[in-house]
This record gives C-alpha cells, structure tokens and sequence, in this order.
C-alpha cells in the first residue's frame, strides 16, 4: 500500500488544528514533491479551504450523485442487492422494513414478488421520492415514512419478517444505534445489515488511522480521475478532511464488523452469522443476518 507523504500528512493535523493556511501549504508542498491523484486533489480543496472555511460534506448533489453512480460503487451495489435478493428467495411471501432505504439502490434491484408487505424509513424526502417514483412505476405497493428511524412511530404489535438496512446505521450515534437495534429486535424475526468493515479508530488523529484514510482515499479518487475533478473537490475531498474536522458534528460512525455483531447480540439477537459482499476501495462490505 502506497505511503502517504509526510506534508500530506501535516496538512491533516493542521487541518485538525483550523490552521487552514498551514494545511493549505503542506498539502500544496505535497502535490508539488509527490504529485498522485490525492495530493493533486487536496492541495486545490485546502486551498479554497484557507480562503472560506470548511466545507460541509456533501458539496454538491451533483457530485454525490456522480459518485454513487460511479466507480466501485456500481459492482458494490450489485453485490448488495443481490446478496439482500438470495435472502428474498427463501420466502415464500413476507413483510419487508427497509430503514435508511435512501434513493432505493439497494432496495430496487433486489425486490421479488414475494414481498407482500413493504415499508419504507428514510429522514431525506428527496431521495425517499426517488424510490416511491420508481416503486410507483412499477406498481408496488408500500408505506413510506419520511422520518429517522428513532421517529418511526410503528404500533407495538407491528411486526415484519424481514427489516434491512444498508449502510445507513453507520448515521447513527452509538445511543441512537443501540435504541434502534433493540426496537428492531422487538419487532422483527430477521434483520440484515450491510456495512462496512472498518479499522478500529481510537483517536481522530491516531496516526495508523490517518494513514489509512488517506491510503485507501489514493485508491478511490482513481476510480475518478476522469470527471474533471467533480467527484474529488466536491465530495470525495470534503468527506476526508470530515473525518479530521473538530469544528463540525461527526456524521459518520462507522465500525468493525465485529463490533456490529457485539451491538446485534446486546439488542437481544442470538444468531449472526456474516458474509463478505464485495472487495470495496473503502473498506470490505459485510453483511451481517442477525435472528433469534
């Protein structure tokens, strides 16, 4: 695995620091010795970062949209609902929960008539319209609830087969996580997660994390390097130095999928089994069957 530089480096913990200006020179210092996809991308971010702030994560949609649609995200999602689809073919007819079922593509390509029963939970409107246009198209019935998952108000008898979520846990603090597994436990006989299995990070700055993240972000802005930059500066970029960012509320916690499994069976789930998905630039993609 390729070893990021040391200024690229020193541009994080000055970054961490909100000394932009400093982030700014190293990481230009860093393109002008050691020019790969990374260092040429952060040097121009950190740049208009020293003139205006940080930025949010998600910069543009546009640039969202460019990368989901793109890269290692078009086989990671294939392998996704494909997984989701193998479990599917067991039933006969059951009730599905999808939470966190964002623009459905996860949930989409998996679907079979087998499906009776389907409810939706997403806090976006806009990408909840995106899978009820297309689940209208298609003729399928459902509920969609346009609300985070604490906020689903589901009677206490409601039950479903089967509820999934993919990558979207990851959204919720460790409280939430834990309120939101024990309500699942006690309302459905099956739950499937889709993560991804992340190295422990202790500290924000602890340096084996930060060479993870930017050795593994080296390998996905490659799979970009082709759209002009509108993946890297309006999205990829943002989401790194997110990750370093002690001015801003965490949006991401991500965890090893063994500690998915300890919080399954602390909700009151006996049986986990895991699968690998796929081989992702990020991190491999798990999926996790929780029962019992």
């Amino acid at each position: 695995m390729h070893t990021p530089p040391t200024e690229l480096i020193a541009a994080i913990y000055a970054f961490a620091n909100a000394d932009y200006a400093e982030a700014a020179a190293q990481a230009a210092l860093a393109a002008a010795q050691s020019p790969s996809d990374l260092t040429m991308a952060a040097a121009p971010y950190l740049a208009r970062v020293a003139e205006g702030g940080s930025a949010s994560v998600y910069v543009t949609g546009d640039a969202f949209t460019a990368f989901i649609r793109g890269g290692g995200n078009v086989p990671l999602y294939e392998h996704t609902s494909a997984a989701l689809r193998a479990v599917y073919s067991a039933y006969a007819q059951f009730s599905l929960l999808d939470v966190g079922v964002g623009d459905g593509l996860a949930l989409l390509p998996a679907l079979t008539p087998a499906v009776q029963r389907l409810d939706l939970v997403e806090p976006s409107a806009a990408l909840l319209a995106h899978t009820c246009a297309a689940l209208d198209a298609r003729g399928i019935a459902y509920q969609a609830h346009a609300v985070p998952i604490q906020a689903f108000a589901a009677p206490a008898s409601t039950r479903w087969d089967l509820a999934q979520a993919t990558f979207s846990l990851q959204s919720l603090p460790p409280a939430d996580r834990t309120e939101a597994l024990r309500w699942l436990r006690k309302h459905t006989d099956r739950l499937l997660i889709v993560e991804f299995d992340v190295p422990p990070a202790t500290e924000q700055l602890d340096p084996i994390w930060v060479q993870h993240v930017l050795a593994r972000y080296e390998v996905g802005l490659a799979e970009y390097a082709a759209d002009g930059g509108l993946v890297a500066q309006g999205f990829l970029m943002p989401v790194l130095f997110g990750y370093f960012d002690r001015t801003a509320a965490r949006t991401n916690y991500e965890q090893p999928i063994t500690a998915w499994a300890a919080d399954l069976r602390a909700a009151g789930f006996t049986t986990i089994t895991q699968h690998a998905i796929y081989a992702y630039w990020w991190a491999p993609a798990v999926l996790l069957r929780a029962e019992g």
